[in-house]
């Protein structure tokens, strides 16, 4: 009697989440790698102003969902930072989404002890939804200057990994002009 109530137990829990799971896929529009359009979103910057992924068409974005508590976060912002400095003049524009609830205040603090040189927003999960639903922090959506996702980076990975992306983001020309600002002023 015992075995066909635990049986039974299991077999309610099993497809109780399995039917959760089909559910959650169904209502959620994958964001991928080939090609498909990068969903567009309004969030509130930590200088209080209403930014959209849309105002940055025509450049090469970086969007990086990330937390202020998230150690891998911690690793890559810093590449972030020279990402920005290095590619800018050729489009490219990194955006940060906060997905922690500790305040603006504490999202600023953060933001300028590590020295963020790109606009910082204030995630909502509606927008992580849209992109398929951030379940991993950091997650990292390379777009291009047409809007469409050419990669999307789960995790922590290698800094060169997402210098290729961005230069394929930024299209032809890009591997041309990618040389760090320090070496082309030894150059000249």
């Amino acid at each position: 009697m015992i075995v066909v109530v635990v049986a039974a137990v299991a077999l309610m829990l099993f497809a109780g989440v399995r039917m959760s799971r089909s559910r959650a896929v169904a209502k959620v529009k994958p964001v991928g790698k080939n090609g498909s359009a990068a969903p567009d979103f309004a969030l509130k910057s930590l200088d209080g102003k209403q930014v959209r992924l849309s105002d940055y068409r025509g450049k090469a974005v970086l969007l990086n969902f990330w937390a202020t508590w998230c150690a891998p976060c911690k690793i890559e912002m810093p590449w972030f930072v020279d990402l920005q400095k290095q590619y800018a003049s050729q489009g490219l524009q990194v955006i940060g989404v906060a997905m922690d609830d500790s305040g603006e205040e504490t999202i600023a603090k953060f933001a300028r002890e590590m020295g963020v040189n790109y606009p910082v927003l204030i995630g909502k999960e509606a927008v992580g939804d849209a992109y398929g639903g951030v379940e991993f922090l950091p997650t990292t959506f390379i777009i291009d200057r047409q809007g469409k996702v050419v990669d999307r980076v789960f995790g922590l990975v290698g800094r060169s990994e997402f210098e290729d992306n961005i230069k394929k983001a930024l299209g032809p020309g890009a591997q041309a002009n990618a040389a760090p600002a320090s070496e082309k002023e030894q150059a000249r």
